[in-house]
């Protein structure tokens, strides 16, 4: 197997430029995360902030505290889960599925 390092730096540089336009693209990227049915949501960006959280006032009927506080978790692991795939989504088209070490999202 013959590999050219001229063609590695090459898709390097190219594909650093992208990732400098990227962090850009990353306040724009979100998700929304639900758990109860929706009783519970929060909104996160791709720069992993947590950006929103809205809770219905069902959720709130019974006054049970801790039933709340797991929604709540339920929710933003299920934000942080879809953003972090749109996250990987995005690179990977960019990068052709090679995968980036500490880049969020990826890994």
């Amino acid at each position: 197997m013959n590999i050219n390092p001229f063609d590695i730096l090459k898709n390097a540089q190219k594909i650093q430029e992208q990732m400098s336009g990227f962090q850009d693209k990353l306040g724009e990227i979100s998700a929304t995360g639900a758990a109860g049915g929706g009783l519970v949501e929060v909104e996160i960006n791709g720069k992993l902030e947590l950006i929103a959280v809205r809770i219905s006032p069902q959720a709130m009927e019974g006054g049970d505290v801790e039933m709340l506080q797991d929604l709540i978790m339920a929710a933003f692991t299920d934000g942080m889960a879809k953003v972090k795939e749109a996250i990987s989504s995005e690179v990977g088209s960019m990068t052709g599925g090679m995968n980036i070490p500490g880049f969020p999202g990826m890994g």
